[in-house]
């Protein structure tokens, strides 16, 4: 069982950086909607070997207790020792072992003293033997997982569910205790009988898995959710999950799985999809709605974005139909993206996302560019539009499409996607153009944007979309994260429908800020993560609710209610944005262990230097060799005698042998008036300056000397 280290923190002029080093490559990382219930949020990571579960944050274990009975044996002869003394061919009897199922009980401290930032409490492995390609997890609060009237409320506050994809093809459905494991129960002595004994199924850690037939190839994307019962069915049933999985089977398959949920009814064999949905074109993401579980948002990168729900059947009802869904679904609606101008292609769809609870549909281009379909009427500002396509949708009518965005805009920065040289008109008149430099240009700049939808092909990027928790009595509002091209394209919308409401007032002429505001109505961009990610590239981006600590900002005074889950190849970089929070409390931390730069216990080899603690900060230099605080400043009406005269003379002094002052030697009086310290605040500092340089003076002698032939200076004569 390997631990994550604590993490390397750094500090830069936006943000907050926790990174972890795994020591496994990631290849898909999601955060579960619920918390456990002593607080911690859950990671789950998918690598080569399973996947891992994380509890960060949250309560801390108590300190483990020592065994008295344990003690008392450790130096004393043990009661099952048996000596043999009469013969060799008799054989000691036997202990008779009773095997006792161990039974976790963690405890936890009863308040939560996190530190400066929230620590990794737990860590589970689940071996599967197989790498793992992709994890899924239910919606945002499809239910409310505190309900104890349903069961599916009473089950999925207690364990989690989450489903798996593996590069054999295989897909699994894993349901494991929300609690994190003790750390009695990973140091028991059974597990250390083998290394398959932890292994996931076996339910050492109170897991279950189940296996689904039927993929050929391995899946690209994966989809999980609950099943609402329907009114009929008694609220005691069972819950039981539809798995969703798509692959490049054929020219594209989505099969469906029912998954019952129950720990007790384990199935004997592997569980076969019960709709198999053939497609022209493999699919790059699915997702089900949140409210209504039965639809699916597929994401067809070049062609549409479509809803398909595989509880209305597109052909008519068979009465000798077993089960409680239809043998095939209907495809409800499609969304077309715009196209790639000057090409009759559409952009890529790097990512869709049902937003506003299922009513509306985030969309995120290659070139960089968003757009809103609003699809029941969720805008601030709702139209009759939107009313009437939701109502054709409820009515049955299929087929249905729409393609204008409610809002849509660009990503700041991405404008080097869109560096396409657009075709200019020409006026051909049917003569002969002869190839000049500027025709080879055009030639040029019509090859590269034929190409256009080739090159956006290869743009990687994706969003994510979270639930806020609720504030009173308003609508649970969302936060969504989207990336695009690689880590200096990452962007957060802290609300969605602030958000949504200010695009549209913008877009109305309402006066809307355009360069500020406030910090939920615009989308915030995330700097220098290369600090975090050390070199590696940006694979993912998910959101994570962030945990409450004192001093944080608001949500107003530029904070964000939840903290950005950057994917690398071999790290997890979790960035809290804002100087303040957890960040300046990190910084206040530090600087209180100036002497000590590692914990107890801890080594480095890096090499350290440390600067001068009783340096000062600022220096002061006098260069003159006379003595300070020895020259005084004689007055100016008892020196007329002294022709030209001097400033001061020196008190205490020997006599130096006087010589006539010829040329520029009063340079030598400014170096010593430099060095008085006397207060000049009540002096005529200019007056004083012509005196020290002479200049009137000298300029009066060689006016009396004119006409002489050679002229001789003196500035000074004792």
């Amino acid at each position: 069982m390997i631990s994550m280290a604590p993490p390397r923190v750094r500090r830069t002029g936006q943000n907050t950086q926790f990174t972890y080093n795994l020591p496994r490559r990631v290849n898909d990382v999601q955060t579960y909607p619920i918390a456990s219930p002593q607080g911690a949020t859950i990671l789950i990571y998918g690598h080569d070997n399973g996947v891992t579960i994380v509890w960060r944050g949250g309560r801390r274990f108590k300190p483990q207790q020592k065994n008295p009975e344990a003690e008392k044996k450790q130096n004393g002869a043990s009661d099952d020792a048996v000596m043999l003394i009469d013969s060799d061919d008799e054989q000691p009897p036997e202990k008779t072992q009773t095997t006792q199922k161990f039974e976790d009980s963690p405890k936890f401290e009863d308040e939560d003293d996190q530190g400066p930032y929230p620590e990794i409490v737990q860590t589970l492995d689940l071996t599967l033997g197989t790498a793992v390609l992709h994890v899924a997890v239910m919606p945002a609060t499809p239910f409310n997982a505190q309900d104890s009237q349903s069961t599916a409320g009473s089950l999925l506050s207690e364990r989690m569910v989450l489903a798996v994809s593996c590069v054999t093809n295989d897909v699994y459905v894993i349901t494991a205790p929300l609690t994190p494991p003790s750390p009695e129960s990973k140091a028991r002595e059974e597990l250390r009988a083998g290394l398959l004994a932890g292994q996931a199924g076996s339910g050492v850690w109170g897991e279950s898995l189940l296996l689904l037939n039927g993929q050929q190839k391995h899946s690209d994307t994966l989809a999980i959710s609950l099943t609402t019962p329907k009114p009929s069915e008694p609220m005691s049933k069972s819950p039981r999950a539809v798995v969703a999985a798509c692959s490049q089977q054929a020219s594209g398959t989505m099969m469906l799985w029912d998954v019952p949920l129950d720990p007790k009814a384990k199935p004997h064999r592997p569980i076969e999809p019960f709709q198999t949905e053939y497609l022209p074109q493999p699919l790059t993401g699915i997702s089900f709605n949140p409210i209504h579980t039965s639809q699916i948002l597929t994401v067809a990168s070049r062609h549409a974005v479509r809803i398909y729900d595989y509880a209305v059947s597109s052909l008519p009802p068979d009465p000798e139909a077993a089960g409680p869904f239809p043998a095939q679904g209907s495809w409800l609606l499609s969304l077309y993206q715009p196209f790639a101008r000057p090409t009759a292609l559409r952009k890529p769809v790097l990512d869709a996302a049902w937003i506003s609870h299922g009513r509306a549909v985030f969309a995120l281009l290659a070139d960089g560019m968003w757009g809103v379909w609003d699809i029941d009427g969720a805008s601030p500002s709702s139209s009759s539009s939107g009313a009437i396509l939701a109502n054709k949708l409820k009515s049955g009518v299929k087929g249905a499409a729409l393609t204008n965005f409610r809002i849509s805009g660009y990503v700041d920065g991405t404008s080097s996607l869109r560096s396409v040289v657009t075709q200019q008109k020409e006026n051909h008149t049917g003569e002969f153009a002869p190839m000049t430099p500027h025709t080879r240009r055009q030639a040029a700049a019509s090859l590269s944007s034929a190409t256009t939808p080739d090159r956006l092909a290869t743009v990687r990027g994706g969003l994510k979309v979270v639930v806020l928790p609720p504030k009173g009595k308003a609508l649970q509002d969302e936060s969504l994260v989207l990336w695009v091209g690689g880590l200096e394209h990452v962007c957060v919308v802290p609300a969605v429908s602030r958000f949504w409401d200010s695009q549209l007032r913008k877009g109305a002429g309402g006066g809307v800020n355009l360069f500020g505001g406030a910090q939920p109505t615009r989308m915030v961009k995330l700097a220098d993560l290369s600090t975090g990610l050390l070199g590696e590239r940006c694979c993912g981006v998910n959101l994570l609710l962030a945990s409450p600590q004192p001093g944080a900002k608001s949500e107003e005074d530029g904070g964000l209610p939840v903290d950005v889950l950057v994917q690398g190849e071999s790290r997890l970089v979790i960035v809290r944005y804002g100087e303040d929070g957890q960040g300046r409390k990190i910084g206040n931390l530090v600087d209180g262990r100036k002497k000590r730069l590692f914990s107890k216990g801890e080594r480095s080899d890096a090499i350290l230097v440390h600067g001068k603690p009783d340096r000062a900060t600022s220096l002061s230099f006098n260069l003159s060799t006379v003595k300070p605080g020895t020259l005084r400043r004689k007055s100016y009406h008892n020196s007329q005698d002294d022709g030209i005269g001097a400033l001061g003379a020196l008190e205490d002094a020997p006599q130096l042998p006087k010589r006539s002052r010829v040329g520029f030697e009063f340079t030598n009086i400014m170096n010593a008036a430099a060095d008085v310290s006397a207060d000049f605040t009540a002096r005529d500092v200019e007056a004083e300056m012509l005196d020290i340089m002479e200049i009137d003076q000298a300029l009066e002698n060689m006016e009396d000397s004119r006409g002489s032939g050679r002229k001789k200076v003196f500035f000074e004569e004792d």
